[in-house]
């Protein structure tokens, strides 16, 4: 699966423009402000990276549904929410493209 955040996949056609598809995903657990401001800030770049790294595989999963074998203009949004939960949205534009 070709995933990129250009409109277009250089040195190859783009043949159907299918649908948007998303992987979207809240973590687990929170992540709780203590005594270190810089362990804080770790840990919610790990839940982050966790987070997305769920994502862009629920974004795959979507796209390989409906029959793509690449997303273009990926868009990663990222927030952290009053309740100290990360979410991690992935959008893009799932085609089939010539490889």
């Amino acid at each position: 699966m070709v995933l990129t955040t250009t409109n277009s996949i250089e040195g190859h056609q783009i043949k159907d423009y299918l649908t948007i598809v998303t992987g979207v995903v809240m973590s687990k657990k929170t992540v709780a402000m203590g005594f270190s401001v810089s362990k804080y800030y770790r840990a919610v770049e790990e839940s982050i990276d966790a987070t997305k790294e769920e994502a862009f595989k629920k974004l795959i999963e979507n796209a390989k549904k409906v029959g793509a074998n690449a997303v273009v203009g990926v868009k990663v949004d990222t927030e952290l929410t009053t309740g100290n939960y990360t979410m991690v949205s992935v959008t893009g534009t799932a085609v089939k493209v010539t490889l």
